[in-house]
């Protein structure tokens, strides 16, 4: 029998559709179900390589930890990486394809996408019992209504019902959900069958006749209201939520993370945030890099624009000036600018063609048009440089990535046992030349000893004792949120309500 379909919606970005989602996997997992999270269309530039070698959004990976199965590139058959104004890079079952504006996506590629959905849905259907899937953004965007992928025409596909939830921390919460009501046809409003009022702080008693009026309105249960917790770290969806991020902000070490415009994988930042007497910065156009222990280049969507972005600001210079004193690490995109040259002289990458690095290590790296790279990897650290005490030491992680890095006098970081790093074939990722570093693995910190190992550099030159490796409170803290999440929305929503319209469909 085909899985049932439930569909949480939005009444904005950023309501908190992602972790409601997550919450719901874990709790009917428990409950004996076999769960698998569903999105459609994601934009997202936190992605991840799953083990098919397909690259979805990072969102469904933790849908898919949270109703403890394998991430599949059919928890998110398209995935759009916005990379210039109005352009995306557009991921069709996980797999690359091409650069596209909003007109010739939506209008010559709308036909394929919805077939990509269709046979990703079906596939989840026939190999799962519940099936909760995630909208994007609001259901009431009424101009976009006709070419919508995300929303009420998935609703619709999936015969699913929808639970709408609000955003109440950022005010005016009752009108965004009478306002997504009433903006709604006859036929998309029929689909609603609750709402979930999110991010509450303060006395539920006050909030009741709200709840009461808005109730006679639209004719639908209020069938939760879910208190805030600040406690909770999960990965973000998108870079403007890193504005909201709160990071660790007081620590004798200090790290500071180059908040690229088009800034990819920041999730990659996120275990280093667990490590004792260590703080994180995000640094802004307008910051200075002054007094920072260590500097961290993150990926991007586009090389050439960001490095071009850091040299408009002048950080280029302040990098140098700190090459002698600080660690300085890039990850992917951030690794091919710490190199002197990035040729792009097919404009693959950007419309100014090839450009200087930052020249901070001795490689270069050229876009030929070659496909994208999209792997799992793993492989074990070279022991060159400052990481020389970790020689032998195994890493994985991921690869997004496209162009090739050639390297020069500076030595290679990891001998890879799987995946491609800088170039097919050759077997080694990443450089290292005094202090500065970096590789094309994503999630490179999430690997405890390199973590520790990496900190532990930071720890010595501050004075302080290092830390032993065995203890992971990333891993650790992560579980828990997941855990802790799943029990506040248990906790304070109408399960039965939900548990019903599953049934009411077998």
């Amino acid at each position: 029998m085909n899985a049932k379909c439930i569909m949480i919606q939005g009444t904005s970005s950023s309501a908190g559709k992602t972790v409601i989602v997550a919450a719901l996997c874990r709790i009917f997992a428990k409950k004996g179900y076999r769960v698998a999270p569903f999105k459609s269309q994601n934009m997202s530039l936190n992605s991840y390589t799953t083990n098919e070698n397909r690259e979805i959004a990072m969102a469904q990976v933790l849908q898919a930890e949270a109703a403890g199965v394998e991430p599949s590139h059919h928890m998110n058959p398209i995935l759009l990486k916005p990379k210039e104004d109005f352009i995306s890079h557009v991921l069709i079952h996980g797999k690359p394809a091409g650069d596209m504006n909003f007109y010739d996506y939506q209008r010559k590629f709308r036909t394929k996408a919805l077939k990509a959905i269709k046979e990703s849905l079906n596939n989840l259907r026939k190999n799962y019992d519940l099936i909760i899937i995630e909208g994007a953004g609001s259901p009431a965007e009424i101009n976009m209504r006709q070419y919508d992928l995300a929303n009420m025409e998935i609703a619709h596909l999936a015969d699913a019902d929808v639970i709408l939830v609000a955003d109440i921390d950022k005010g005016g919460v009752f009108a965004s959900i009478a306002g997504t009501f009433m903006l709604l046809d006859k036929k998309d409003r029929e689909r609603i069958k609750g709402v979930i009022i999110n991010k509450f702080r303060g006395n539920l008693d006050i909030l009741i006749p709200g709840i009461k009026k808005i109730e006679e309105i639209i004719k639908v249960p209020v069938i939760g209201v879910i208190p805030y917790d600040e406690g909770l770290k999960l990965p973000e969806e998108d870079s403007a939520s890193l504005s909201e991020r709160k990071y660790k902000s007081k620590g004798k070490i200090k790290i500071g993370v180059l908040r690229l415009p088009r800034i990819s994988n920041f999730t990659d930042i996120d275990p280093l945030e667990y490590e004792k007497d260590l703080s994180i910065k995000f640094i802004e156009a307008e910051d200075t890099l002054n007094g920072l222990d260590a500097i961290i280049i993150p990926g991007t969507r586009n090389t050439i624009n960001d490095l071009l972005f850091l040299k408009e600001k002048g950080f280029h210079n302040e990098i140098n000036d700190l090459k002698d004193e600080s660690l300085i690490f890039g990850v992917c995109g951030g690794f091919q600018m710490l190199g002197k040259k990035i040729i792009d002289e097919a404009h693959k990458e950007s419309q100014h063609g090839s450009t200087e690095g930052l020249g901070l290590l001795d490689c270069k790296t050229e876009f030929t048009g070659a496909p994208k790279i999209i792997t799992q990897s793993q492989g074990k650290i070279i022991g060159q440089g400052i990481f020389q005490g970790l020689k032998g030491v195994q890493v994985k992680g991921y690869e997004l990535h496209e162009g090739t890095t050639i390297l020069g006098d500076s030595k290679p970081l990891i001998l890879l046992k799987k995946g491609c790093g800088n170039m097919p074939g050759k077997k080694l990722d990443g450089a290292v030349e005094g202090n500065i570093a970096g590789t094309y693995l994503h999630g490179i910190f999430h690997n405890l000893k390199f973590r520790r190992y990496f900190t532990n550099i930071l720890r010595e030159r501050k004075g302080l004792e290092k830390i032993p490796y065995n203890i992971d409170k990333f891993k650790d803290n992560r579980r828990f949120s997941i855990d802790r999440l799943s029990e506040i929305v248990e906790k304070n929503i109408n399960l039965e309500f939900i548990e019903k319209l599953i049934e009411s469909n077998h």
